[in-house]
Parts: C-alpha cells; structure tokens; sequence
C-alpha cells in the first residue's frame, strides 16, 4: 500500500512545499519535513498524530502559508520517514528537537502546534533546551497526557476493566487495514470523527491513517497505552493554549480539562460541540484562526518572541 495514499485533488489536498528536507534525530533517525510558505514570515511548526502525516495539515498550511512559514514534519515511521526501532516519547522529543534544529535560527521563535500524539510529542520536549528556546507558545489539538486508553471511548461499554482490555486490543491489533472502503469509511467516523463530518472529511482522514504501515501503527499503539507524559504538562511553561471535541471518542474532553488544570500558562480553551478528534480537519478553520492568534500575540513579524505575556486567547468558538 502507498505510503502516500492522501486525497489529490480538492480541498483537502496537501499543497506543494516550498522545499523539503531531512532532519536527523538523535538516534539516526531520518525525518521528512516540509516548509511552506515565505522564507522571512513568522514560523509555526505542526506535529501531527498517531497514524496520520504532514497531509493531515492541508487546511492549516493551505491558510497560513500565505503570511507565515509553516514548518510540517512526518514523525518516525509516518509518511515519508522511515521507520525506526525506536519508538518512545523520548525519541518524538529528539525528533522535534532536530526539526527546530534544521528548520529555525539560533533563537528564533516560533508557534508550535501538536494534534494527539503530535500535542503529547510537545509535553514530551517541553523541558529541553532546545524547546525552550524556540518556543514562544503551544497549542494543544485532541491530546492527553495520561491514562489514554482507560478514558478512550471507541469501545461503547462502561468505563472498567474490560473497556480497557478490548480498547488496548481493537487500538493495538496488528490486522491490515486494507483499501478505504464504505465499510471503513463508517468505523473510521464512528472512532475518531464527530456525527456531523462531510464524506469529504472522512475519506480524507481515512486514506491518511490507511497508508500508515501496520507495523508502525501497532508499535505506537503500545507506546501510547503506557505514556505517562503528566510531568511534561507541567514543564510546558509557554502561553498554551488547548482545542478539543467534546465527541472525541481517542482523547475525551476529560483529558483536556485536565490539561488546563495542570499548564502553567493557559491561554485558553475550546469545546467544540459535536466534532470529534480530527479537529483540524474537522473545524480546520477555528484551529487555524487559534495559530494566528497565537503568532500575532506572541511572535513579531520577524520571529522573535512578542511582548503581550499575559494576553488570553478567548474561550469558545
């Protein structure tokens, strides 16, 4: 199956990057990465989540590109990087580490934004140096920090033991999942999308998370049944700010209520009524809207940290 099995035409299409590149993790690992956008603009850098790649981002880079330099990566073993015997919340640090090292200038800041396992891979760096020196401010899209499949509801039985144990096994199962079909189409809604997603969106998610390497998906699966990242939450100090679905069925609004509960600098959070975890396909221009918020706040024009410290972004849609 093709590792690049996105949509190609329409709006949820990935535009062409300005250039690509390859960043090199810690460990060897090799990581595909894309800019978008003018070489002088603000930067924003995206992570995105378990499964997908930088095509999940369409909307976001098609938007933004236009005034800031938008940053995409694939994490190991996703799109076009190549997978990797390592597979840890310490190896997703390395890697956005190496990105921010191949990507922005010594000191230079930028907005960055993590979707589930992309919003867990920025909880897992928010401690490094190198973090902390490019990071102006965060925003979290459909994540959690702990306890991810106790709370996940993709299983419809009552919390408890053997919600956990099936949710572990249907999350984890090494089975194919073969070509995008009306059939997957309706379980791939049914898991991770609100009731109101177009077929359009649907589809798009789906050939996304189809072209993922079983192998790949399976090895993150267990990485994120046992993540622990509650320390990390703490560590992100930046202004964050935090978006969820309340019919997320993968990361429940419990855990973003949690989020807020524990950032040291939250800036604000959105409840979207209805949608579910694909938020920034899903409601791709609220979570768009959250980003230039955010780089107008804390970014100037020439990537450099802003001044407005205390400013909030407003709760709501």
């Amino acid at each position: 199956m093709s590792r690049l099995m996105h949509v190609a035409h329409g709006a949820y299409a990935p535009p062409a990057p300005a250039r690509e590149l390859t960043a090199v993790s810690a460990d060897g690992a090799r990581l595909h990465v894309e800019v978008h956008g003018p070489k002088n603009a603000p930067p924003v850098v995206l992570a995105h989540g378990w499964t997908c790649s930088t095509a999940f981002w369409a909307a976001q880079i098609r938007d933004l590109a236009a005034d800031h330099r938008v940053i995409a990566y694939d994490q190991r073993g996703h799109g076009r990087s190549p997978a990797s015997a390592t597979c840890t919340t310490e190896a997703l640090a390395d890697d956005l580490e190496a990105v921010l090292a191949a990507t922005l200038a010594p000191g230079e800041k930028a907005v960055l934004v993590g979707h589930s396992m992309g919003g867990m891979t920025l909880m897992a760096a928010s401690a490094r140096a190198r973090f902390r020196e490019h990071a102006a401010a965060a925003l979290l899209c459909s994540t959690g920090s702990s306890r991810l499949v106790a709370e996940a509801r993709v299983v419809p039985l009552r919390a408890g033991r053997l919600r956990t144990r099936l949710t572990k096994s249907v999350l984890g199962s090494r089975a194919p999942l073969g070509p995008v079909t009306p059939l997957a189409l309706r379980i791939l809604k049914y898991a991770t999308m609100g009731p109101g997603s177009s077929p359009g969106m649907v589809e798009a998610c789906a050939r996304i998370v189809h072209a993922c390497p079983r192998n790949v998906r399976h090895a993150w699966s267990v990485v994120l049944d046992l993540v622990d990242l509650d320390h990390g939450v703490r560590e992100l100090k930046v202004p964050t700010a935090v978006v969820v679905g309340t019919a997320d069925r993968l990361t429940p609004v419990v855990h973003a209520r949690a989020l807020v509960a524990a950032l040291p600098n939250c800036v604000g959070v959105t409840e979207l009524t209805g949608l579910g975890h694909m938020t920034p396909v899903e409601a791709p221009e609220l979570v768009t809207s959250r980003i230039r918020e955010l780089v107008g706040t804390y970014v100037d024009g020439t990537g450099s940290a802003g001044s407005a410290e205390s400013a909030q972004i407003k709760e709501g849609a």
